[in-house]
Order: structure tokens, then C-alpha cells, then sequence
């Protein structure tokens, strides 16, 4: 079986894979000082729990974008996996795309991950939007090359942001209100960011697509993916396994 572990700068998320079945999946956060030794404790008793067994994990693949992590996620699935794992980004993991950048080597794992898993499931151009702690827009075109794309701040990042820079605006929770017109602060609140990254979303699509000069295939990833998904209809795919599953391809790839 294989354990995949996708490290945001918010949430790690661990999967174990049967094949191409999910036999269990857990969330961590992304604490930069917590010990391999943490991990494997908290990590093991969810997997037996889910009746699985540490020792049948024979293989592992790791994407982060946040590099102090990393050393404390190659132990743990060394320590108590016995497995030496792929790293997403290192030398000689194949991706199976080109990336068309002026920078390369600044593209972080996880957009990449999502790259592959999308032009493997869907095909055609695509922009993959990944609602995350920064919302990201990605272009694959029909060869399943990334192109680059587009970073706005999360939502939630927003919400702090303005709880933090105006004194008398409180922190409020992410919510798709029922009336644009707030008629309070609170309410105010949640239409502005609500809606406004609503539309945000659709003008980043369009200007994408017409930049692009093809109809493009618009996939959603990410937790507050689904949120979004049904207020607007430029998103024609949610996916919230998306980067799961594209770090099972990758492993597929690279495995002897």
C-alpha cells in the first residue's frame, strides 16, 4: 500500500492507498516544529483504528510546500514505514509534463500534483482553481503541460485580513449568505467576501480562457472547493481528491 502526504501551508493530509482505493484519509496541521516521532504516533493509531496495518505500507510519496517539514515527513515514513519516500520536486521524480516557465523551479509541489491529476481525468485545457490557503489558478493546456497561472489570497486570509486591519470588524466565519445586501456588520461582511471572490473567480476564468484562445475545462480542488462550486456555474468539475490522486500518478511513474 502506498501512503501519500500532501503538506499545505495550512493542513498535511495523509492517505493510504490499496491500489486505487482510498482505505483511509487523515488531517494534521502544519506545525513546522512537530517531531517525526509526533506524527507516527498520532498517525498510526488513526490507521489502526481503520484497521490498517503500518506494516502493509510498503511505499510512500511526499508534496509540501513548506520546507521545514519536510525532514520530520522523510523520517516518519522511514522510521515507521520502512519505506524511502518520492519526493515531488526533487531530482530524477518524474512529473510526466513540461513546465513552461520562465522560473520552474518556483512552482510549488502542490500545483504541479494537481496538473498531472487533472490532465490525466479530464483531458482537454484546463485551469485547475485550488482553494487552499492561497487560491490558485493553474493552466494545463491539452498536452498536459502546466503554463503557469494565477494566486489570489484564500478566503479564509482575507476574512483575517480585514478582521485585523479595520478595528471595529470582527473575525467572522466563511459562509454563503442568503441576501447580498447585508444588513449588518456581520452579514455585510460575509457578502462582501463571499461574493466578491465569487467574482473574482469568474473574471480570473474568463481572462484566462480568452488569454488562452481555447474553451477550457474549469476544475475545482481544495477544501473550501465545494463552497464555491455551487454559486457559480464556470466551474464545471469539483474534485476535492484531485492532488491525492495526483500524487498516486506520480508514484505510478516512478515506480521501479
Amino acid at each position: 500500500m502506498l501512503l501519500a502526504i500532501d503538506s499545505g501551508n495550512t493542513n498535511i493530509v495523509f492517505a493510504v492507498f490499496d491500489g486505487d482505493k482510498v482505505k483511509g484519509e487523515w488531517r494534521a496541521s502544519s506545525t513546522t516544529n512537530r517531531t517525526a516521532d509526533e506524527l507516527g504516533v498520532w498517525l498510526t493509531q488513526l490507521m489502526s483504528l481503520e484497521g490498517i496495518d503500518r506494516k502493509a505500507v510498503d511505499a510512500a510519496i511526499i508534496a509540501t510546500v513548506v520546507p521545514a517539514v519536510l525532514f520530520s515527513l522523510k523520517t516518519l515514513c522511514r522510521r515507521y514505514f520502512g519505506a524511502d519516500p518520492l519526493v515531488v520536486g526533487e531530482e530524477g521524480v518524474a512529473l510526466g509534463l513540461n513546465i513552461l516557465l520562465d522560473r520552474p523551479e518556483e512552482v510549488g509541489a502542490d500545483r504541479l500534483v494537481n496538473a498531472v491529476a487533472a490532465h490525466q481525468r479530464y483531458q482537454g485545457p484546463l485551469i485547475v482553481i485550488d482553494f487552499g490557503t492561497a487560491t490558485t489558478f493553474d493552466v494545463v493546456d491539452a498536452e498536459g503541460n502546466y503554463c503557469g497561472g494565477a494566486i489570489a489570497p484564500g478566503i479564509n486570509l482575507s476574512l483575517e485580513a480585514l478582521h485585523m486591519a479595520a478595528a471595529k470588524l470582527p473575525r467572522v466565519a466563511i459562509g454563503r449568505p442568503r441576501q447580498v445586501i447585508g444588513k449588518a456588520t456581520v452579514p455585510a461582511m460575509r457578502s462582501g467576501v463571499y461574493w466578491g471572490y465569487v467574482g473574482l473567480i469568474e473574471g480570473l476564468v474568463k481572462r484566462i480562457q480568452e488569454e488562452f484562445g481555447a474553451p477550457m475545462t474549469v476544475v475545482a480542488t481544495g477544501g473550501l472547493a465545494p463552497l464555491f462550486a455551487e454559486s457559480t456555474s464556470v466551474i464545471q468539475h469539483l474534485d476535492t481528491d484531485l492532488t491525492l490522486r495526483g500524487l498516486l500518478e506520480i508514484h505510478r511513474r516512478n515506480r521501479p
